[in-house]
């Protein structure tokens, strides 16, 4: 009977795996792509090897960055629909899945696909279609860094990855407070659930967000995820070390920070408080930002303000307890600062 039982389970992973290579075929022709883009960003999480797959499928690369480019057009004038937006955001599903891949992310590196993604970043669009790219996008670079993998963030540091992740988290979202969830948005959480497990998106606002119900701000997960980004390439010593380099790297970064600390005084969040006084601890094992920061701290994280948003946050308290430290005694013991805690 066991026998049986594996038998009948091996023969439909059998046709399952057929229909995978279906629509990775269906890829190459334009009549038959966008209903395999949507199954194959269905399955993208339960077929292991999916990205080498993909990566080595003749023509699929092409055709997945056949399907960005096609809406470049619709960046300016912005007239991205929400049909589109969809469409482009299960292929960048398939690109974050090539990521991610051990096997096939140095080769997306090496092409620099990455930077196909770039002019999404620049967009300042506050309409669902663009929010929901953006978000997407930003979840293949967290992706990427995810991974604390140096080749990652020298390739990023060559790029304009910086500046644009500054802007969007200064710029934040306008979108209405509560609005109803499509699968685009639900798509582009979950790959930027992928990206950052710190962000805490749990499986049940994924359902949550599969039934349609109604969430408030599914916007702000855009700067949180840029914020994130900025913050993995701050914890690698490389990337420190760049942004520190010059007096208006550092302050920049430092600007847009405290932009973001005045704005959660007034609209707390404890998720994207967290990234960003982890940022701040990190620029702290600088000497040169350190001294800085003495100068440009925000008041609000001297004070009482965030005491009853990190109430139950002891991670932040500690960080942030450690920045006024290092801050106060110009000493870091550890050069890594306080580490992450295990997410």
């Amino acid at each position: 009977m066991l026998a049986t039982g594996a038998a009948v389970t091996t023969a439909l992973a059998q046709v399952d795996r057929e229909k995978i290579y279906q629509w990775i075929n269906e890829l190459s022709s334009p009549e038959t792509r966008e209903n395999a883009l949507l199954e194959l960003s269905k399955k993208r999480e339960s077929v292991p090897d999916l990205a080498p797959m993909l990566w080595h499928s003749c023509g699929t690369i092409a055709a997945l960055l056949q399907e960005i480019v096609n809406i470049y057009p619709s960046i300016n004038p912005p007239t991205l629909t929400a049909h589109q937006s969809n469409r482009v955001c299960n292929a960048l599903a398939l690109l974050q899945c090539v990521a991610s891949h051990p096997e096939t992310r140095s080769a997306f590196l090496a092409a620099h696909i990455p930077l196909f993604l770039y002019p999404f970043l620049h967009t300042v669009s506050k309409t669902r279609p663009f929010e929901y790219l953006r978000l997407t996008s930003l979840g293949v670079i967290g992706a990427l860094v995810k991974t604390d993998e140096q080749e990652v963030i020298n390739f990023l540091l060559t790029t304009e990855i910086i500046p644009l992740c500054l802007r969007i988290m200064e710029s934040g979202s306008e979108l209405s407070k509560t609005v109803h969830i499509s699968r685009s948005l639900h798509l582009a959480l979950c790959i930027s659930l992928s990206a950052s497990r710190s962000l805490h998106l749990s499986l049940a606002l994924c359902t949550a967000l599969s039934l349609k119900i109604h969430v408030f701000q599914p916007s702000f997960f855009v700067p949180q995820v840029a914020t994130f980004i900025l913050q993995k390439i701050l914890l690698d010593d490389t990337g420190l070390a760049y942004i520190c380099q010059t007096y208006e790297r550092f302050s920049h970064v430092a600007m847009i920070l405290g932009k973001m600390v005045l704005q959660l005084s007034k609209e707390p969040s404890a998720r994207l408080l967290k990234h960003v006084v982890r940022c701040y601890l990190r620029l702290s094992d600088n000497s040169r930002a350190r001294e800085a920061l003495r100068q440009c701290l925000p008041d609000q994280l001297k004070d009482t303000t965030f005491a009853q948003v990190l109430k139950d946050d002891t991670t932040t308290k500690r960080w942030l307890a450690q920045l006024v430290k290092n801050l106060q005694e110009g000493q870091v013991t550890d050069p890594r600062g306080i580490p992450l805690p295990t997410q």
